[in-house]
């Protein structure tokens, strides 16, 4: 869950024992269903939109969108699960195929407005489960951009290992190349 203490600042506990002070988002990370698709397409156009993050160049639209995340072993959302808000998504699928398709890969993305307040955590938490469950062995990470410097910190701490880095692996939105990070953390 989500707390905001009386000073305006939030923090993520799995479990915590209650003042009576705290403001909370009871936030579930669950399997998305049809009526969380605009918000899940709108969300990921923002991520794409920034040019920063994915390597998508094309924006979801509601055709688009519904095909996108179907195909997919399994999308979540972030839902809050008092007013039904959702926060934040990822996929998960196979990173390859035939004897390396014991390996996953996946994207996140949150809200913009609601970043660091560890709803990513939370998603790659519960992707590592669902990886777990689907029977993959390993979650590996293609591109994460040097820059993104929350993600990198997020995946350390969860044990994650950085197998190299890509020069110049990704071109920002603004034409520049930043480098890219690939991580893995081994699911069995």
């Amino acid at each position: 869950m989500l707390y905001r203490d009386k000073t305006g600042s939030w923090f993520f506990e799995e479990s915590r024992s209650l003042t009576g002070e705290e403001i909370i988002m009871n936030i579930t990370v669950r399997k998305y269903e049809e009526k969380d698709l605009p918000n899940l397409i709108r969300i990921w156009n923002e991520v794409v939109e920034d040019g920063v993050a994915f390597p998508q160049e094309e924006y979801l639209n509601e055709e688009t969108g519904k095909a996108f995340f179907a195909e997919q072993t399994y999308t979540a959302a972030a839902v809050d699960e008092e007013s039904g808000k959702v926060y934040g998504l990822y996929i998960l699928h196979p990173n390859n195929i035939g004897r390396c398709g014991h390996i996953c890969n996946a994207s996140y993305a949150v809200r913009k407005d609601m970043r660091g307040l560890h709803i990513g955590e939370m998603l790659v938490k519960h992707c590592m489960k669902m990886g777990k469950k689907f029977g993959f062995r390993i979650l590996q990470f293609n591109a994460v951009v040097k820059s993104n410097a929350g993600a990198l910190k997020l995946y350390e701490k969860l044990g994650f290992v950085r197998l190299v880095t890509i020069p110049k692996g990704f071109e920002m939105n603004d034409g520049h190349y930043e480098d890219i990070c690939l991580y893995y953390h081994e699911l069995s």
